[in-house]
């Protein structure tokens, strides 16, 4: 079920090692098939009885002794609170993403492929997050965001990260995200605002996962061993907070649950962690062929369950 007009197929990809060749394509794509949600999704429209608000499979708790304790009420209520969850963690790194674009830029000529695609990321990436914060609003649940101390240590990462790692880092959250919502919009058990929201980001997104994929092989081919290193150890840190900040807490407080037996319950839970492997199985094998992943940023990343 879906609240969008009717549109043409996902833009398929086109491999390309030439940054304005691929920066024009993926201009012509968006041309093509881009959104508007402000207009296209009916906001209007009622929630359904008895749907999930995402794929309960990817919720935290899915397999564990916990989840077969819940009530169907319950089960329903944590995956609303946890949909809106990954969207406020979504919103947060759309914000560090668009920085990070705008300074690297801010250094090129505006009148490439390269910087007018970038500049036409920057205007679905607002879209996205004024989607992604209309989502939870429809579910009537307030605004979910990581740690406060995240949000500042995201602030000095937007005011270093360049090159390779701020187009590395990108991937670890767009993509983890991508995969996600390929399940949710395609399954029927699923609210149909999630399942539209999501369509509407594996769309646009696609075209932003190629960019920050290209971008990304071409910086690092020119790293020496420190930078690497460097680099290496950063977009670690940077996927363990992006991974470890998807599920607010308070998301089983809402679902009536106690906090620390939940937390815990999630911490253990090897289905979830699965999930999150497969998750960002992608971008750990693209990270690993550039040379991107290893040394001391693996213990994080096994921490984060991304290894």
């Amino acid at each position: 079920m879906t609240l969008l007009r009717k549109h043409d197929s996902l833009p398929g990809e086109h491999s390309t090692d030439h940054r304005q060749e691929t920066a024009q394509r993926l201009l012509d794509s968006s041309a093509r098939l881009s959104y508007d949600p402000g207009l296209e999704i009916d906001w209007d429209a009622p929630l359904v009885d008895g749907k999930y608000g995402m794929t309960p499979e990817w919720c935290s708790l899915y397999g564990t002794d916990l989840w077969e304790r819940m009530s169907e009420d319950q089960r329903i209520t944590l995956t609303k609170h946890e949909a809106a969850s990954i969207a406020g963690t979504g919103i947060w790194f759309e914000m560090i993403l668009m920085q990070m674009l705008v300074r690297d830029l801010y250094r090129h000529d505006p009148a490439t492929p390269y910087v007018q695609f970038g500049l036409t990321e920057i205007a679905d990436e607002c879209r996205h997050s004024i989607m992604f914060a209309r989502s939870a609003q429809r579910y009537g649940i307030p605004s979910y965001r990581p740690k406060r101390w995240i949000r500042e240590t995201g602030r000095l990462f937007k005011a270093v990260a360049r090159g390779a790692l701020a187009y590395g880092g990108t991937l670890f959250a767009e993509e983890i995200l991508d995969m996600m919502q390929r399940d949710f919009m395609r399954d029927e058990r699923v609210q149909p605002i999630t399942r539209t929201v999501s369509h509407v980001h594996v769309v646009e997104e696609s075209r932003h996962i190629r960019y920050a994929r290209e971008e990304t092989r071409r910086r690092s081919a020119r790293l020496g061993r420190l930078e690497r290193a460097w680099i290496r150890i950063h977009l670690g840190v940077s996927a363990y907070f992006v991974v470890t900040s998807l599920v607010n807490d308070q998301v089983y407080a809402a679902a009536g649950l106690d906090v620390a037996e939940a937390r815990k319950a999630a911490q253990e839970n090897r289905h979830y962690h699965d999930k999150l492997r497969q998750g960002t199985r992608r971008t750990v094998e693209f990270l690993d062929e550039v040379g991107l992943i290893g040394g001391p940023s693996t213990l994080l990343l096994r921490r984060a369950h991304v290894l």
